[in-house]
């Protein structure tokens, strides 16, 4: 068994003993939430205490969202999730913005206990984090599917028992000359980059609100991938020509 195999295994065990030990509490906790309707959960992916490097990057978006609609003194620390949180009304929507205080590989706990806490289906929760393969400045939602190497977002599909969830991609480009990924993904941004960076934030705000209103207009019934769409699609395949996995990209 290879290191990355193994690592993989811990990280699965580490989620399930997190969630058996601190999601049983948070049952029950504001239950009312259930029955005020539909809600929808976008969550910054990141390192606690980092949130300035690029794999916190997610975690930055939120910031400016919650800037965007002057939220940002209303974050408030949450034990029972393990993150802070959020609740707003965001374009008519009902939204719980969460930052996971959660080492990135474990990052799915929060997100899962707080999916059950506020009552939020996993097709109503976007992820938002950094993705090595897009340059900084790109951008792209991708609805469901696989995690594609990202370790937070395993960890979620891992906790919540689905890849349905959407992402919003922001991209953080992959590191020159010998620079390692894992220094490159933890180091911050140059003052370049920063001026890039800002543009970035504010397209991917511009984003999340086009979701929020896309998402209104669909039927409440229908995640648009991941596996547990997988076998409506097979079925239509006997009449319908199968459908691609969707990842629009946005500059």
């Amino acid at each position: 068994m290879n290191f990355v195999t193994m690592r993989g295994l811990l990280t699965r065990v580490v989620n399930r003993v997190l969630l058996s030990e601190l999601f049983t509490p948070a049952m029950g906790i504001e239950a009312e939430m259930h029955t005020e309707g539909r809600r929808r959960m976008v969550v910054g992916l990141g390192n606690p205490g980092m949130e300035s490097t690029r794999h916190s990057v997610g975690m930055a978006v939120l910031g400016a969202l919650a800037t965007r609609f002057s939220l940002a003194d209303r974050w408030r620390g949450d034990k029972h999730v393990s993150g802070e949180v959020i609740v707003s009304e965001i374009e008519h929507t009902h939204v719980v913005l969460l930052r996971p205080r959660l080492l990135m590989n474990v990052n799915g706990v929060s997100v899962a206990k707080a999916a059950r806490k506020y009552g939020i289906r996993p097709e109503d929760i976007m992820l938002v984090h950094d993705e090595l393969d897009k340059p900084l400045g790109k951008i792209a939602v991708k609805h469901g599917g696989s995690a594609r190497g990202h370790n937070g977002v395993r960890s979620c599909v891992d906790c919540l028992q689905t890849d349905v969830m959407p992402r919003l991609r922001v991209g953080i480009g992959r590191p020159v000359g010998q620079m390692s990924v894992e220094r490159h993904v933890l180091s911050r941004f140059s003052s370049e980059e920063r001026k890039v960076l800002d543009s970035v934030l504010a397209q991917s705000v511009d984003i999340l609100l086009s979701q929020f209103l896309q998402q209104e207009s669909q039927s409440p019934s229908s995640p648009a991938g991941g596996r547990q769409a997988a076998q409506k699609r097979k079925e239509r395949e006997i009449s319908d020509p199968p459908v691609k996995d969707s990842a629009a990209a946005q500059t």
